[in-house]
């Protein structure tokens, strides 16, 4: 399947160890800067389904979700804590003249 790259916020909107969440098309996707490279998930925690950009809190590369504590790797989706089981898609970021753009 084709990806389309989609602009949405601005680099410097987003400071180190931030998180953002963008509606793309009806699916809310999350921005997380981790030491000035950024990266882009799925916003809601594959456990509970809950916001990962409101209720969830970034450490390094890991976002913890504050329902129960399961944890993800934001760089490659993966699980790292239970009680998630299943990962986060991730999306593919670049930047461009400050403004961030994401692969869908």
């Amino acid at each position: 399947m084709p990806t389309e790259t989609i602009t949405t916020v601005r680099a410097s909107d987003i400071p180190v160890g931030g998180l953002e969440a963008v509606d793309v098309r009806g699916t809310r996707i999350a921005i997380a800067n981790v030491a000035g490279t950024y990266y882009a998930f799925d916003e809601a925690c594959t456990h509970e389904q809950c916001s990962l950009v409101e209720n969830g809190k970034l450490a390094g590369a890991g976002v913890t979700c504050a329902s129960q504590g399961p944890e993800f790797d934001v760089r490659r989706g993966g699980a790292l804590a239970p009680p998630a089981r299943l990962p986060l898609k991730v999306y593919p970021v670049r930047v461009e003249a400050d403004v961030l753009q994401i692969e869908v």
